[in-house]
């Protein structure tokens, strides 16, 4: 990550602290955005070609992806020094609270669609479109943003320090004594 140690050292000091005081939140930020782009990815071509007549579905199917990617990065990178839970427990409370997630991501999907009939023939297709985007994949994944952020920490990664941070030490030149051994 030394492109992003080299990014860091660019920025003002009360920018640089603010940022790594909270890493752990932009890291779940960027973990996120990769997430969200890859749910429109998928969902849009399912939307787009074999469940055109099934919009709820594409989005479920598109979040469940996105969700098993979603895991991994968080356990690994985002939440990397959280635990205290035994592996399979962690994975399956993970994939709990994102089946909530993935419920109160479609939610206001379902409500646009087949509440407010915000779909064809009672709206043009471009009303639909922008409609199925801002509820789906707007106002859905910021709900369920929000949830996953206060339920990961509570639950599935509750314990701060439980995995320790491995911090880089530079390797020492041959005939230097290794600051590692210290």
């Amino acid at each position: 990550m030394a492109a992003i140690d080299s990014l860091l050292g660019l920025l003002p000091k009360p920018v640089r602290s603010l940022l790594l005081k909270h890493r752990e939140l932009l890291k779940f930020g960027v973990v996120g955005t990769v997430c969200f782009v890859l749910t429109n990815v998928v969902n849009y071509t399912l939307k787009l070609t074999v469940l055109h007549e099934n919009p709820v579905t594409a989005l479920i199917l598109a979040v469940l992806v996105a969700t098993v990617v979603s895991y991994v990065l968080s356990r690994e990178w985002s939440f990397r020094t959280r635990g205290g839970r035994e592996r399979q427990h962690e994975a399956a409370l993970f994939f709990v609270i994102s089946g909530i997630s993935v419920g109160l991501n479609s939610l206001p999907l379902a409500v646009s669609r087949y509440l407010l009939e915000l779909r064809t023939p009672y709206v043009g297709v471009v009303t639909q479109e922008i409609a199925d985007f801002v509820s789906g994949m707007i106002l859905g994944t910021l709900i369920a943003m929000i949830f996953r952020w206060w339920a990961f920490k509570k639950w599935v990664f509750p314990q701060e320090g439980a995995r320790p941070r491995l911090v880089r030490t530079p390797i020492s030149e041959p005939g230097e004594p290794d600051e590692r051994a210290a």
